[in-house]
């Protein structure tokens, strides 16, 4: 520990916003970050606790607390505030093969945990994450490490998103040959097409992609496994083959109306939304334009707030967002103790912003749709929502949502974004592969496990797991990895911890 009184005498310090009202001008990253002198000083503020949770990844009461991954949060800490940034970043890719990618997206479960946020504020980790690693570059420490040794064996890993690529990362770094298939025209899976530009820009994923090309990694785009190339070719043509496509099915709305025009899958807006800014800077008209429009969000999670975002930036006339569940304390309940993951209301970026611009905040609670309402032209014009109450089955003593009479209200939407969650894997790449299925629809392995049912094929991420955040698919990728390294070779030297 660098400095034991840091905690303190420094105060906590992040980055400093962009307004709201000039961040939505475009979709750009709107962070700005601390010059390294006084990020050193936030390094200061960790005390390496003798138990630091922060590190822990452990379960508690059905949530994760602390990171999954098991980062060496006070070791890079204490560097850091040494000003030893090169070991820093050795420390910090020794379990994380994505820090670029975390310390932009990730929800800090590191933070949540940390010992200083039990009577203040908790060590500002993630950020420290960013000015490694982003130093780290600039330095030229994380230039291309190609292996020494290659041992003749070849893997395929279909799916490119954050499990797929540290399934390949680490795989490739222990000398084997990997091609990534990925169905898209660009690699990076959700990373590059389901998390929004002025979350993760583009370049931050594209930069990370030719390293790993540089190191040896084989990148096909455009190659839908299951359809374009069939499993059965993959698995000659492959000694292992790694399915890592995501939870790619989103959970639909059946009201009466469904069939409306103007009714989208989140996922499908946010895709062609990034394609088109990518493609032309939206001059080909290939996206789903909000502007001047009344539009509603069925969903109240990170994807949903993405959708607020990027509607805002369209200049939509209006943004609601319909959530079913009752509103988080504002502050942790006396039966959500630290370092249980903190159950309170998050105000994020993009409701922020629409409480600039309209004033009050886009969420509405306990709601649901009941009626998706037309024109004569099957054109939507309006949401028919009711309010929800909770009430305990007597039988069962589970709790159910039940509509509250005479609370319907009508939301005049021309558009309507359904970010209501994900159900699971795609049945034609699971049908093609012939690889058993858990009652979600998830790929089904022993517990524990990475290897399917069907002999050489593995899985990770989302599509093994459900859908989860990106650290989880990281940390996935990484199992995985071990398991088809240990299958291969008889042993693995690959640390997933």
């Amino acid at each position: 520990m660098g400095k034991p009184t840091g905690f303190m005498e420094y105060q906590r310090e992040v980055s400093e916003d962009i307004s709201p009202v000039e961040r939505v001008k475009n979709f750009r990253e709107f962070h700005r970050h601390l010059p390294k002198e006084r990020q050193q000083l936030q390094g200061a503020r960790c005390m390496e606790c003798g138990v630091p949770f922060c590190q822990s990844g452990m379960n508690i009461c059905g949530m994760t607390s602390g990171c999954p991954l098991h980062n060496l949060v006070p070791e890079w800490n204490d560097l850091v505030y040494i000003g030893n940034w090169e070991q820093a970043y050795g420390r910090l890719v020794k379990t994380n093969n994505f820090p670029e990618f975390t310390s932009r997206v990730c929800p800090a479960l590191c933070e949540a945990a940390c010992t200083c946020g039990l009577n203040g504020e908790a060590v500002a980790t993630r950020e420290n994450e960013y000015a490694i690693i982003e130093n780290a570059y600039a330095e030229g420490y994380a230039a291309p490490r190609p292996p020494r040794v290659r041992t003749g064996k070849k893997v395929a890993v279909v799916g490119s998103g954050p499990s797929g690529l540290a399934v390949a990362d680490q795989l490739n770094r222990r000398g084997h040959s990997v091609t990534v298939f990925e169905r898209s025209d660009r690699p990076g899976g959700l990373l590059m097409y389901g998390i929004p530009n002025m979350k993760l820009e583009k370049h931050i994923v594209e930069r990370k992609i030719k390293i790993m090309e540089a190191e040896g990694v084989t990148f096909l785009t455009g190659v839908d496994v299951g359809r374009d190339k069939k499993a059965e070719k993959l698995l000659k043509e492959f000694d292992r083959v790694v399915l890592a496509c995501g939870a790619s099915n989103p959970r639909d709305i059946n009201a009466p109306g469904r069939d409306a025009k103007g009714i989208y899958f989140a996922v499908d807006f946010l895709k062609a939304n990034t394609k088109s800014l990518l493609d032309s800077d939206f001059k080909d008209g290939n996206f789903v334009n909000t502007k001047g429009k009344n539009v509603v969000i069925i969903g109240g999670g990170d994807t949903g707030n993405d959708c607020v975002g990027t509607s805002i930036r369209h200049g939509c006339r209006s943004v609601t967002q319909i959530e079913m569940m009752p509103k988080a304390p504002d502050k942790r309940a006396e039966n959500n103790p630290w370092p249980e993951w903190p159950k309170i209301c998050k105000t994020d970026y993009g409701q922020e912003e629409a409480i600039a611009l309209f004033g009050h905040d886009p969420r509405i609670y306990e709601s649901t749709v009941k009626e998706f309402v037309k024109d004569k032209s099957g054109n939507l014009k309006a949401v028919k929502i009711v309010k929800l109450s909770w009430e305990k089955d007597p039988k069962s003593g589970r709790m159910n949502m039940k509509e509250v009479p005479g609370s319907e209200q009508i939301l005049p939407a021309e558009i309507v974004l359904i970010a209501a969650g994900f159900l699971g894997s795609q049945k034609y790449v699971t049908d093609d592969f012939k690889v058993e299925l858990n009652p979600r629809t998830n790929v089904q392995t022993a517990p524990g496990q990475y290897e399917t049912s069907v002999k050489n094929v593995f899985t990770a991420g989302d599509m093994h797991r459900g859908q989860s955040l990106v650290v989880w698919a990281i940390r996935e990728g990484r199992e995985a990895a071990r398991a088809v390294d240990e299958s291969l070779m008889g042993y693995t030297n690959l640390m997933v911890q």
